[in-house]
């Protein structure tokens, strides 16, 4: 599925909490689900123009108190009907690009203690991803315990805090495991050239001079 027609099903599931504006959509998402999913003011507003288009939604225009016009777009049952078509299809997976991935991979080419250090930026990392997600999970059960989504918020809340400490996990074994080769007095030093050099062609052997046989008659 396109990545607009996704972005379509996330502007409808919104606004299943209240109507809104692009303004008030664009800071929904920013306040929720940035950690997994964003949506641009250049995605937003043609997505709710062509959801209005094909009845999923209704817009009203409204005054904010600044007296200027604002429109608010409200989903209808066929919008409803729509997202709980998509929540039954099965989810496509996005490719992930992970840099550090990359540099451990071609790690035999280049310096042991930078990968290390690469590492140990990592784990630090994910260690204030862990409090920060730890932090809004106490956030949301203080605050939004009573309502049914708080639950499947959690839920995605879980999946990060999981990730984290996995990602925690494998930096300091990977690192233990690099602190070894590091010291290990037969550590191969890195090629500089991407290309291993061909095998060596074995020089041919030189024929040998027959013996002389026995004098004939």
């Amino acid at each position: 599925m396109p990545a607009n027609s996704r972005s379509k099903f996330a502007v409808l599931g919104f606004l299943t909490w209240k109507p809104m504006s692009g303004y008030d959509l664009k800071k929904a998402v920013e306040s929720s689900i940035s950690n997994f999913w964003s949506e641009s003011y250049g995605q937003i507003y043609p997505i709710l123009r062509q959801l209005t288009a094909e009845g999923l939604t209704t817009r009203e225009t409204t005054v904010t108190e600044g007296g200027r016009p604002q429109h608010v777009y409200a989903i209808t049952p066929a919008g409803r009907a729509a997202l709980a078509r998509w929540l039954a299809e099965p989810a496509s997976r996005e490719p992930t690009r992970n840099e550090l991935l990359l540099k451990i991979f071609f790690g035999s080419q280049g310096d042991i203690a930078g990968l290390i250090a690469h590492l140990e930026e990592s784990e630090r990392r994910n260690r204030i991803e862990v409090a920060k997600y730890a932090e809004i999970s106490r956030e949301i059960s203080q605050t939004s315990g009573d309502l049914p989504e708080a639950r499947f918020w959690m839920m995605t809340v879980r999946y990060y805090l999981r990730v984290c400490r996995a990602a925690i996990d494998w930096a300091a074994e990977t690192r233990k495991e690099l602190e070894a080769i590091k010291a290990a007095p037969s550590a191969p030093a890195a090629r500089h050239s991407g290309v291993p050099a061909p095998p060596k062609t074995p020089k041919p052997a030189k024929p040998r001079k027959p013996r002389a046989g026995p004098a004939r008659d």
